[in-house]
């Protein structure tokens, strides 16, 4: 998930800048930037990344500086500037120059600027300004992750009520297929029978007997086989686990990508099972459903 967080924090003379930016990977992976920093302060950043976040690719820049002095007069040039001021109103016959005009001479007033800092310099002031500074860009970071989850929780749940639609067909076309079998397979021996140009009218009923209970026999092989009860239990499951993860509190990224791969593996087992075409179809529109929201599971905390 992307997001962008950032935060300062004052510490006595330390002021600490730091930066986070993630953005979509399957893991966490954290990069350190910016200011050479302990490792006790390094490893308190790892550690309050890897507390509030379980996936992506983290950027974390550190920027630390002293705090600024205020204002500062440089005399000298003060003096430069009163003369020059002076001089130019002696030639001009009016009255000198007052301290605000030579105040407002350029270096005359100077602004303290923030001296860059060595982040070992003050091990204990660095770690409590770069920590409250972490903290504060990933509760920025936070929000602008949960607005991105509920968008796609959204999206997620529209997609797994198509799929449990599809699987709703799914179970009204499977129900019609011993009948669909019984059906090929009888037309299809009648075919043979015919290709061999047998004439069964004097047949004795007791073969045409073994023949038909050998038919019916084959047909509850196939239909057997064919069977796609539990798959379709199963798959039922995963979504209804999937729509509930979507609705629960935490991380659930990783959770969702399980249930994924089984609901993937349930509609590979039914399209390998299937014996109508309209299953077949059925089952090409699930799975290119499916790859959907396997692409936005990855995105997900």
């Amino acid at each position: 998930m992307t997001g962008y967080g950032r935060g300062v924090v004052e510490r006595e003379d330390v002021r600490a800048t730091v930066e986070v930016r993630s953005v979509n990977h399957r893991f966490l992976d954290m990069k350190l930037r910016g200011a050479a920093l302990p490792a006790a302060v390094e490893d308190g950043i790892a550690s309050r990344v890897r507390g509030a976040l379980e996936r992506g690719a983290v950027s974390v820049s550190v920027h630390l500086a002293g705090r600024a002095h205020g204002l500062r007069i440089d005399s000298d040039a003060a003096s430069r500037a009163h003369r020059m001021l002076a001089d130019l109103a002696a030639r001009l016959a009016i009255p000198g120059p007052d301290l605000a005009l030579v105040l407002a001479q350029p270096g005359v007033v100077t602004t303290g600027e923030a001296a860059e800092l060595d982040g070992g310099d003050r091990p204990a002031v660095t770690r409590a300004a770069v920590i409250g500074a972490l903290d504060a860009a990933l509760a920025q970071l936070d929000g602008m992750r949960q607005a991105e989850g509920s968008a796609l929780a959204m999206d997620l749940h529209a997609r797994l009520d198509e799929m449990v639609a599809s699987s709703a067909r799914i179970a009204a076309l499977a129900a019609g297929a011993p009948h669909h079998i019984a059906r090929r397979l009888t037309e299809r021996v009648k075919r043979l029978l015919e290709e061999a140009e047998l004439d069964h009218r004097g047949e004795d009923p007791a073969v045409r007997r073994e023949r038909d209970a050998r038919i019916a026999q084959e047909v509850a092989l196939l239909a057997d086989r064919a069977d796609i009860t539990e798959e379709l239990v199963r798959l039922a499951s995963h979504l209804d686990q999937a729509r509930a993860l979507l609705g629960s509190e935490g991380p659930v990224g990783r959770r969702l990508d399980f249930l994924v791969q089984e609901i993937g593996r349930e509609l590979n087992t039914i399209g390998a099972k299937s014996t109508t075409a309209e299953i077949g179809t059925a089952i090409v529109g699930a799975k290119a459903t499916l790859e959907k929201v396997r692409e936005q599971v990855q995105n997900i905390e």
